[in-house]
């Protein structure tokens, strides 16, 4: 049986507070170990240790809580914003927030979000939120749950399992998923940083490739690949990449490999 998740909740609000702490109460395995009214309390709380996660509002007095967030140590407790104010879902998942959770905060919502935090601790060396040293955790184990593009509409929060590619085209970055291709300022290697890196390859100086969403992989005289994705996408794959490509999936070297 797995230990109860220990929430610290912080809002300036009382009312808020005591709303999280009762739908805290009917969930199982979730123990309410603190209050905060404001960032330097929720500071503190992380460093007298035994916090697995923080339930962070933004707009609070003195430090806010993107500040609070900034400022936590790389083995302090997972963190859940949860906010009246969309817009600032960028800046949180940017600086490490596992979930980002709008007010009202529903009951199945808050518990979704719970569930996040759970299956990214279980990815983790253990110690982290005690205040015990830890390995740096595997990159994957830092990958966002969902990425954040901005667009015109407002703020894409997309699963990182449905993006097939994403590609260089001049100097923006598009990336194509089951919901759309959209447009975005992050560079690849900002990309390759933030999606998980056992889906991810990059295969071009102008590609990044979900191996997932690879149907078929056709030679080129170059001694690369023409990847066509399951959408029906073609993404060129360098000879370099070629040949780590081949290892992973255990094909045969070809003549290539031998120089």
């Amino acid at each position: 049986m797995s230990p109860p998740l220990r929430v610290l909740i912080a809002d300036d609000e009382l009312l808020a507070r005591k709303r999280l702490s009762r739908l805290l109460g009917a969930l199982p395995d979730v123990q309410v170990c603190g209050e905060a009214a404001d960032g330097e309390a929720v500071l503190a709380a992380v460093r007298a240790g035994g916090v697995d996660v923080v339930l962070l509002d933004i707009h609070m007095p003195g430090l806010s809580g993107l500040d609070a967030l900034a400022l936590l140590p790389e083995d302090g407790p997972r963190v859940v914003l949860c906010t009246a104010h969309a817009e600032h879902a960028v800046d949180a998942f940017e600086h490490g927030a596992v979930d980002y959770v709008l007010k009202p905060v529903e009951p199945a919502r808050l518990q979704k979000a719970l569930e996040r935090v759970r299956a990214r601790i279980g990815a983790e060396p253990r110690g982290r939120g005690d205040g015990a040293p830890t390995e740096k955790p595997p990159q994957q184990a830092r990958a966002l749950a969902r990425l954040p593009i901005p667009t015109r509409q407002g703020i894409v929060l997309v699963d990182p399992e449905t993006i097939s590619h994403a590609a260089l085209d001049d100097e923006l970055v598009t990336v194509f998923t089951a919901q759309g291709e959209f447009l975005t300022d992050f560079t690849l290697n900002e990309l390759a940083e933030k999606l998980p890196q056992d889906l991810f390859q990059r295969v071009h100086r102008r590609a990044l490739l979900n191996l997932r969403h690879v149907a078929r992989l056709e030679p080129l005289e170059t001694g690369g690949y023409l990847a066509r994705t399951s959408r029906g996408h073609a993404v060129e794959v360098s000879r370099q990449s070629a040949r780590e490509l081949r290892r992973m999936l255990g094909l045969r070297k070809g003549a290539e490999d031998e120089g």
